[in-house]
């Protein structure tokens, strides 16, 4: 079982920049706690409370003294809230340990009781951030009543530029030999992060195949792979990993058969069902990203407001391909679209179909009658695709991932690329979300986790 922090840009920028203080400097972090069917913990990072100044009793390099008005208050915020407070202190300079000292674990006993009691939470959980050239490095705990600390793994920050980051204590092995011309390129802590990455793909088709197979290419080694369908005779013609024989079989189980004979060290989590019904897309709760290889439109809806909810960066991809006169290529499209917290979803951006996206979700008489009575959009028509462009636009969504881990491109990052091969065109754009949308910070939904329904939305009966 491994625990996760995710950050927004915000938060991460805040926390960062209160480590490069010369003192000590503390506050209470507010997190929505949810848990993946694996076991794994995600803490998404929802508000930072920080102890005013009037609260700092002593304040020196190294160490602190607060009263407790610095931080009761928050805990009442975390029970009204249903959040997490996890306390938060920095062990300043760059050459500082965060890890927790001698006087830090008195507090952590002297407190603990009294966090979990005021705000109602199962664990008292802790952060110790030290400022690192670039980043920060952090350890974290989270602690339940008479129960051994459950360490915080990893340190997640999604927005416009992604970081993953291992405890300070945790033990990190080099990359492989057999990466050596990766590493040549973006180096070895890139190289680790793609191999503890937890990633789903979501669609194992032509586009999501192909995303598959450069991943586990590129050293990706966790993955979770979401397709309802089986293999048709057309798909061989572009779904990698897939022969004749595979003809009849899962998606999913196909793909994975390939990935393995790849990297027999991989590990794959199947989901042999549609990201429509309830418990395939809680399947995703525990994924750092997700690739959106979907067609259908209520799939995006789905993964749209999982990337608000869950605070994960979606890579969601379109490709097109137009005819015209007597049938013969005349479009040639493709979309990569990055949703992540504080970016306008796919609802905002026009995106999705929301009439399409009802009907893909009625039962099979529901639709046939308001197709019949033209209340509902016609659906099943078999859309033309080709191995060549449903490739393409994957390469292009991964390049857009590793820019986003790296940082090779210019800054700010556009949240969308749109590919007009028949043209030769390349363009990109930014959007905002819409005030009063699920996806606007003033919604409060961003990071809000595990809800009642999930994702605050109704779902198909089963």
């Amino acid at each position: 079982m491994i625990a996760t922090l995710v950050l927004t840009d915000e938060i991460y920028g805040a926390m960062e920049a209160a480590s490069l203080i010369p003192l000590e400097t503390a506050g209470v972090l507010l997190a929505s706690l949810v848990r993946a069917p694996n076991g794994d913990m995600r803490l998404l990072a929802k508000e930072m409370c920080w102890v005013p100044d009037d609260a700092y009793l002593e304040r020196r390099v190294d160490s602190l003294l607060i009263a407790s008005h610095g931080y009761v208050p928050a805990l009442g915020k975390a029970e009204q809230t249903k959040t997490l407070p996890i306390w938060f202190h920095t062990h300043p300079s760059t050459v500082g340990h965060p890890t927790p000292s001698l006087a830090d674990q008195k507090v952590d006993r002297e407190i603990g009781d009294l966090f979990r009691l005021r705000s109602g939470a199962e664990f008292y959980a802790t952060l110790i951030v030290s400022p690192r050239d670039g980043g920060i490095a952090f350890t974290g705990a989270l602690h339940a009543e008479h129960c051994e600390g459950q360490k915080i793994d990893r340190l997640w920050r999604v927005g416009d530029h992604w970081r993953l980051t291992q405890s300070f204590d945790a033990h990190v092995e080099g990359p492989a030999s057999i990466f050596d011309r990766s590493v040549r390129a973006f180096g070895p802590a890139i190289q680790q992060v793609l191999g503890d990455l937890r990633v789903a793909i979501v669609g194992c088709g032509g586009t999501g195949s192909a995303v598959a197979e450069q991943l586990v290419r590129l050293g990706v080694r966790h993955f979770t792979l979401v397709d309802a369908d089986t293999l048709t005779e057309s798909n061989v013609t572009r779904v990698y990993g897939s022969t004749p024989d595979s003809v009849g079989r899962a998606k999913t189980e196909v793909l994975a058969e390939h990935l393995r004979r790849i990297a027999p060290d991989v590990q794959i989590s199947l989901v042999t069902s549609m990201v429509t019904l309830q418990p395939a897309a809680k399947q995703l709760v525990g994924c750092d990203l997700i690739f959106g290889c979907t067609d259908d439109n209520a799939g995006r809806l789905v993964l749209s407001r999982l990337s608000t909810f869950l605070a994960v960066p979606v890579i969601d991809i379109g490709v097109m391909l137009s005819t015209g006169a007597g049938g013969l290529l005349a479009g040639i499209d493709g979309r990569i679209t990055i949703l992540s917290p504080g970016a306008a979803c796919l609802v905002c951006r026009g995106r999705v179909d929301l009439a399409r996206a009802a009907t893909e979700l009625m039962t099979p008489d529901e639709r046939k009658r308001l197709e019949d009575e033209g209340y509902a959009p016609a659906l099943g028509r078999v859309e033309p695709a080709v191995v060549t462009f449903t490739t393409g636009v994957a390469s292009a969504a991964i390049t857009e991932m590793l820019e986003r881990l790296i940082g090779f491109g210019p800054n700010p990052r556009p949240s969308e690329v749109l590919l007009r091969w028949h043209e030769r065109e390349i363009s990109t754009n930014q959007a905002l979300p819409r005030m009063g949308h699920y996806c606007h910070p003033d919604s409060q939904k961003i990071a809000k986790g595990a809800t009642e329904p999930f994702l605050e939305q109704a779902w198909p009966e089963l």
